[in-house]
């Protein structure tokens, strides 16, 4: 039976890494933090991340990523995005058998401008290591947890590879669907999280359900105007790593970023927020990424822009929303 190794404990690593230790498969979930690998051996709950959620028996915790990486034939990046280069830099001498690589993180690096799956094919140089794919999709790692239905997205340049993770992640609640745009379901997942928080502005500001609509809409515009601009086919975002995320992150309590953009919207500060918070919320750090990417390929993002504005220069989220609606009118298409 081939071991798989989840890299990074956080709720959405130790979710996946949940879902394939209950089918019976050998995995290993490395956390940094000494309490939840604790935790998770002794109480079988990572109350940090995951809390009232009860871990099956045969997963196996470790603080030890030698420990985590040996033997895989599947390795899962679940670290936040701007940690990846730094985890898996010391990990990648540490692959003994090729493995798959299989992205579960979502980001953008504000340095080289990489999704995940670039920032992991930099950092592998060098290394023995399988076809890399990434995993995407609507998907609350509380909900998974608990075996509610949900569909997510296999995405991979080698069609094998992208079946090997359909087939390993696949259970009668958990639907795994493939595609060969890597670049447009990584995009997808990680621009909704700056429309999320846009969205949660709007919510904080009590500016109703029409508002938000006309976020998610146009916010789904501008990702595909950026997508379709670096090479992803536009298809890709009216499906589940586009539309199902972005729907999901911006109507959903469980979303940080929305959660972040409520507490904007109400009047505080990004630090305080963030501050108080023990998981990341992707979309503050994408938010800049994003806004330089768009400038470099000259591709007009007003919602990112905005949401940018608003975190990084202070810009009080009433004025943003008039900037936004008083912008010179123009055809929908």
């Amino acid at each position: 039976m081939e071991r798989i190794s989840v890299i990074g404990a956080g709720a959405w690593g130790t979710s996946l890494a949940s879902l394939l230790a209950e089918k019976g498969l050998d995995v290993s979930l490395w956390a940094f933090e000494e309490d939840v690998v604790r935790g998770i051996r002794g109480e079988r709950e990572n109350r940090v991340f995951l809390p009232g959620i009860t871990l099956p028996r045969g997963l196996k915790a470790t603080n030890s990523i030698e420990e985590a990486l040996k033997g895989a034939g599947i390795v899962v990046c679940a670290v936040p995005s701007h940690f990846i280069r730094g985890v898996f830099g010391k990990a990648k001498a540490l692959f003994s058998d090729g493995p798959v690589i299989v992205s579960a993180a979502k980001g953008i690096e504000e340095e080289t401008l990489l999704t995940p799956s670039g920032i992991l094919e930099d950092t592998l140089k060098g290394s023995i290591h399988g076809p890399l794919a990434v995993l995407s999709g609507p998907s609350f790692a509380k909900e998974v947890s608990l075996k509610l239905p949900a569909a997510v997205v296999a995405a991979s340049k080698d069609e094998k590879a992208a079946s090997i993770v359909q087939k390993t992640f696949s259970t009668p609640y958990f639907r795994v669907y493939t595609s060969a745009d890597v670049i447009g379901v990584e995009l997808g997942g990680a621009l909704k999280n700056i429309i999320a928080i846009a969205s949660g502005i709007s919510d904080g500001l009590k500016l109703g359900n029409n508002a938000r609509a006309a976020l998610i809409t146009r916010g789904l515009a501008e990702i595909t105007r950026l997508g379709a601009r670096l090479g992803a086919n536009a298809l890709t975002f009216s499906g589940l790593s586009g539309l199902g995320d972005l729907v999901l992150t911006c109507t959903g309590p469980l979303s940080r970023n929305y959660t972040v953009g409520v507490q904007l919207g109400e009047g505080k500060g990004i630090k305080e927020i963030t501050g108080k918070m023990k998981m990341v919320a992707e979309g503050v750090k994408t938010s800049r990424a994003a806004v330089m990417l768009s400038r470099k390929n000259g591709v007009e993002m007003p919602i990112t822009e905005a949401v940018h504005n608003i975190i990084y220069d202070g810009k009080p989220p009433k004025e943003a929303v008039y900037e936004l609606m008083t912008r010179d009118l123009k055809g929908e298409l």
